[in-house]
């Protein structure tokens, strides 16, 4: 299950890095995971936490923080997909078990293709 949300406020996490909008994950496994977007159009989380056991607690946690949107539903990932990712975007070879780690690919119009952030 994935919820995405924009925050009312950008929040400053850091000297460098501003968060615009968050997405909480809970995987098959049943960890929750924090995912923060340095970017109002980042597709790929800038970077992440994984310090939950629950997914509805961190819903309640960041309810004052989001705009008017609320919460919206996404997808889970594809398979062998990133977790963090709004569009489907995989390590190349990933699916064969041959992960290319530094080539990425997405998506398009039922192909696979070359994914250049």
């Amino acid at each position: 299950m994935r919820k995405l949300a924009y925050l009312k406020q950008p929040y400053k996490c850091n000297k460098y890095d501003t968060v615009y909008k968050i997405m909480v994950y809970q995987d098959k496994k049943g960890g929750v995971f924090l995912f923060y977007y340095c970017d109002n159009d980042a597709v790929q989380a800038s970077f992440d936490e994984y310090c939950f056991d629950d997914f509805e607690g961190v819903l309640e946690d960041w309810n004052d923080e989001i705009d008017e949107r609320g919460w919206i539903d996404i997808g889970d990932p594809l398979p062998d997909c990133q977790d963090d990712s709004l569009i489907p975007i995989r390590v190349k070879g990933r699916n064969t078990g041959k992960p290319e780690y530094e080539k990425l690919e997405t998506l398009k119009d039922g192909e696979w293709v070359e994914y250049i952030p």
